[in-house]
């Protein structure tokens, strides 16, 4: 398996290629924007747990996105027009188990599906790191997103961590997790970039593989060299 770059090196311009985010306005805290991301089941919500326990911020995109299609909120009827009344539960809420069969089997129709929350997604996430420049209560914003990377998105972050794992330990996550036979899990599985184009602009890579105290440790020592990058780039912003 490939595995990403040694946290040591961090900060250094031959791993990841994401460009400087302009620094918060002067007199105002400076807030290090961290892309979480990796393949489905790969582990991405036990490292932002990790993180937030060690004082991080978490903001999920796939949380965003659930209240972007909440009954009455801005991405609803939009996707009941794009997809239709079959993905409506009894009570008009959508049911996105049959949402995600749709959009995992047909790639145009995910990209519909993208292009209808990216935008939504991007702006909650926007005021929530300004509401942690403006309230000082938050130094280190994580931002958990699956698509961060195809969608180019990755560059807008001071730091990219990349969380992978076996290929057979992925697939049995998600079989598991989400009660999936493997032929529908592997094409899940398939509808992502490869990890090894992922972990090409990483800054940082996690392995979880070998389960959860190996993952804690690596967490911890990449959160360690987060720290670093905090206050090496709020001394210069």
């Amino acid at each position: 398996m490939t595995q990403g770059p040694d946290p040591a090196q961090a900060g250094s311009p031959a791993f990841g290629a994401a460009r400087p985010v302009p620094a918060a306005r002067r007199g105002k805290p400076f807030v290090l924007r961290v892309g979480l991301t990796g393949g489905i089941a790969a582990g991405k919500t036990t490292v932002g747990r990790i993180f937030a326990s060690l004082g991080a911020t978490i903001l999920d995109a796939d949380e965003i996105a659930h209240r972007q299609v909440e009954k009455g909120a801005p991405a609803y009827d939009r996707v009941v027009e794009a997809f239709g009344g079959a993905i409506l539960n009894q009570d008009g809420s959508i049911n996105r188990s049959r949402l995600a069969r749709i959009i995992f089997a047909d790639t145009e129709r995910r990209s519909v599906l993208e292009s209808i929350l990216h935008p939504l997604i991007r702006k909650e996430e926007a005021s929530l790191v300004q509401l942690l420049a403006d309230t000082g209560q938050g130094r280190i914003a994580v931002s958990n997103a699956a698509l961060l990377i195809e969608t180019g998105f990755y560059r807008d972050y001071h730091r990219v961590v990349v969380v992978h794992c076996g290929p057979e330990v992925q697939l049995d996550r998600i079989m598991k997790r989400d009660g999936l036979p493997e032929d529908e899990a592997r094409a899940r599985i398939g509808a992502q970039m490869d990890t090894k184009e992922k972990l090409k602009v990483a800054h940082y890579a996690i392995d979880t593989t070998a389960g959860l105290q190996a993952t804690e440790g690596r967490a911890r020592a990449v959160f360690r060299h987060l720290q670093q990058d905090l206050q090496a780039l709020s001394d210069v912003s």
